[in-house]
């Protein structure tokens, strides 16, 4: 067994731990967003979020609530959770794919240069002053930063109309160094202001969270959660190689454009609104590749469940570990995520013997 490869065990066991893993991370996910939206400086019991969650369906509440309690939840906790779970969920499922991808369970949606590029659009627009979308100028400037970085990855990997994944992987260390270097200069030229934007944004916030923020990235975000499962099949074929799935009827590149462009769409959308948040992509698939096997039909969904439910947790961790300040969501994840990995990367060596 590999370091990083999904452990040995019967494939009738494997398909009973799926199939209750899918029943098991709705509810999880569930009595997540239900703690997470009654906890803060304003306290909800889970009977008054229900009754405030059902009190415009005219249903009887479970419990009596004031009206600053339905105040805060329907303006503030709410649009937060639902950015959380969206990035989650984009992020991990992005993640998992490109794993797929690659056939490698070190790759991460970081690889195509899409967070770089988004860093270096996002600071540009606040050191340039470009201001003309308002206050979705950032967010704007950011995704079509995510997106041209991309895009010139991805022209940089053809060799003669096909597309090299190593090739791929090649280039994008490079445009992320490239693109690193071009942010290191714009927090050069930053002023201590513009500075502190720049540097609070690429950890990560789902501080500025607003039901608009929520309904453009929606979109976005759900063409990659709903579609990249439903290349479960092509992923799995892929698993073999391309020539292997070349004689399966696979069309390898078909599903090379079509995977990477889903991640860059969910994920330059989620670094849009979020800003950088590392290792959800990385240790969410990994993590459930060891407990349910290597089959995307299940790695896919499922990954999107668990990715939203430690989003929606970090970012509960993050706005109330120093309350009233916050903490960036990108340094929780990180704390968590890299000790976590490092566990399950010695874990593996021990497994394989080395």
């Amino acid at each position: 067994m590999t370091a990083l490869s999904a452990p040995a065990v019967p494939l009738s066991h494997q398909r009973r731990v799926a199939a209750w893993t899918l029943v098991a991370l709705p509810l999880l996910l569930l009595v997540v967003v239900v703690f997470s939206v009654g906890t803060g400086a304003v306290h909800m019991t889970p009977a008054q979020v229900v009754s405030i969650l059902l009190s415009p369906l005219g249903v009887a509440p479970l419990a009596p609530y004031e009206e600053q309690q339905a105040a805060v939840l329907w303006a503030i906790r709410l649009p937060r959770v639902a950015l959380g779970l969206l990035v989650g969920a984009g992020l991990a499922v992005a993640g998992a794919a490109m794993q797929g991808l690659f056939r490698n369970p070190l790759a991460d949606p970081g690889l195509l240069g899409i967070s770089s590029g988004a860093s270096l659009a996002a600071a540009m627009s606040v050191v340039l002053g470009f201001q003309a979308f308002g206050t979705y100028s950032l967010p704007v400037a950011a995704f079509t930063g995510s997106l041209l970085s991309t895009a010139l990855i991805y022209l940089l990997s053809q060799e003669r109309g096909r597309v090299n994944v190593t090739t791929m992987l090649l280039a994008g260390i490079a445009i992320n160094a490239l693109c690193g270097a071009g942010t290191g200069l714009m927090t050069f030229l930053a002023t201590d202001e513009q500075l502190r934007s720049i540097t609070f944004w690429s950890l990560g916030s789902l501080g500025g969270a607003t039901w608009p923020t929520v309904i453009s990235a929606l979109p976005l975000i759900l063409v990659g959660v709903v579609a990249l499962p439903l290349m479960a099949r092509a992923l799995n074929a892929l698993m073999l190689g391309e020539s292997g799935a070349a004689h399966l009827g696979i069309n390898v590149q078909a599903v090379k454009w079509t995977v990477v462009a889903l991640v860059a769409l969910s994920v330059g959308a989620g670094v849009a609104v979020a800003g950088t948040i590392g290792f959800v992509g990385l240790v969410v698939p990994h993590l459930l590749r060891l407990l349910t096997g290597p089959n995307h039909r299940t790695l896919l969904p499922a990954s999107a469940l668990l990715g939203a439910t430690l989003l929606v947790l970090a970012d509960l961790a993050s706005r109330t570990i120093a309350m009233p300040a916050e903490v960036p969501i990108g340094i929780v994840t990180a704390l968590l995520g890299a000790p976590f990995f490092l566990y399950l990367l010695r874990q593996g060596r021990k497994g394989a013997g080395l």
